[in-house]
């Protein structure tokens, strides 16, 4: 298919591909600063301290597509914005579902692969909260960070940001 055949990154779903349960393919996404600062969001329902995460909407999106619909859902930035830079970090965590969210999958389903991604944007870059998912924000040096993290494998992520955000500007 030509290039510019391709769907538009944040196409929706094909109707015959709605799904009644979550797809066990996840992102998360930390943002930071050039100078590693790391936002963390509250959420809404348990009231703890996270990065950016979430489900694949439909099989066929990609990781880099879900990344960008996470992020511009759960803090209205865009990713592809000239001077925000987005980094696969190629790094995929597979852990188990809490049992209280296990109603949300498939029966039978009981592990998640989640795919790693950095995201800089410029210091003083406008945050705005979906009310919905998450209660309030905050930036904090990377490693105060990732101590506040509810989230192993969130924790360990923002530990590894000096690896792999980019070096401009440090």
């Amino acid at each position: 298919m030509p290039p510019d055949e391709f769907p538009p990154m944040n196409a929706s779903p094909p109707p015959a591909a709605a799904h009644p349960y979550k797809i066990p393919r996840s992102v998360l996404v930390v943002i930071h600063t050039p100078a590693l600062e790391v936002l963390l969001i509250r959420r809404v329902d348990v009231g703890t301290w996270q990065s950016v995460t979430g489900s694949q909407d439909f099989l066929e999106e990609t990781w880099e597509a879900t990344a960008c619909r996470e992020v511009a859902e759960e803090t209205g930035l865009d990713c592809r914005h000239p001077e925000h830079a987005l980094v696969d970090w190629g790094l995929e965590n597979e852990y188990d579902i809490y049992p209280r969210y296990l109603h949300r999958y498939p029966p039978g389903v009981t592990r998640n692969t989640e795919r790693v991604f950095g995201l800089c944007v410029p210091h003083g870059t406008p945050v705005t909260l979906n009310p919905a998912e998450h209660t309030e924000l905050m930036w904090l040096p990377w490693h105060a960070a990732a101590d506040v993290c509810f989230s192993p494998s969130n924790a360990e992520a923002i530990l590894m940001l000096p690896r792999f955000a980019p070096q401009v500007g440090r």
